[in-house]
């Protein structure tokens, strides 16, 4: 019997290669993960998008 464990938010943001993908699991704030699978190119797309964000804070 496999071992519940409970559905909790805690945890680092982790990414993992699949077998032709990227899944990256973020925590959130009221409990469970969002889980998102993409390609390598969407990878690009969101890392970009995310160092303009950056960007826009520091200003």
């Amino acid at each position: 019997m496999a071992a519940m464990k409970p559905r909790t938010g805690d945890g680092p943001m982790e990414v993992t290669k699949e077998a032709r993908s990227l899944v990256m699991r973020i925590p959130l704030e009221g409990g469970g993960r969002l889980v998102v699978e993409m390609n390598a190119e969407e990878a690009t797309n969101l890392s970009a998008a995310l160092h303009a964000a950056v960007g826009l804070i520091k200003k």
